[in-house]
């Protein structure tokens, strides 16, 4: 007899300095929607994003004194997202002013990979047989 799936999803959960800020960055800038939220003080303190089969959730820290003294957000912290056409993504982010570093492939992916506002590392990769360590500037020429 088969159970059926129990967990079905992961969602990052980010704590962000300055909600606007994060909201102008994700939903401005890379294109995703606002499907939920949470107003207790009329404003957006948490919400839910969705993109394409991605989701990830915001929540500003209220106290900004103890955000500021834990140490940098998003340090060692990667969130990888598996795309069809990274490179497409990187013309589109970049069109928008996101600042990325050059595209590279490791792993046999072509990598995009930038900061958002609060220092969490943002990588969207796509399949290639472009040789390792190829930058984007080589291969298209």
């Amino acid at each position: 007899m088969s159970t059926p799936s129990n967990i079905r999803l992961a969602v990052p959960f980010f704590m962000v300095r300055d909600m606007e800020a994060s909201l102008n960055f994700y939903v401005d800038k890379l294109g995703f929607k606002i499907t939920n939220q949470w107003t207790p003080r009329g404003k957006i303190e948490w919400c839910w994003l969705h993109r394409e089969a991605v989701s990830l959730m915001l929540q500003e820290q209220l106290d900004k004194e103890k955000f500021d003294h834990e140490g940098p957000k998003g340090k060692g912290i990667s969130i990888c997202f598996q795309c069809v056409d990274a490179l497409a993504l990187y013309h589109e982010f970049t069109a928008k002013g996101v600042e990325i570093k050059e595209p590279f492939v490791g792993n046999n992916m072509w990598v995009v990979a930038f900061p958002d506002p609060d220092g969490y590392r943002l990588d969207f990769e796509s399949p290639t047989d472009v040789p390792e360590e190829t930058k984007y500037s080589e291969w298209f020429k």
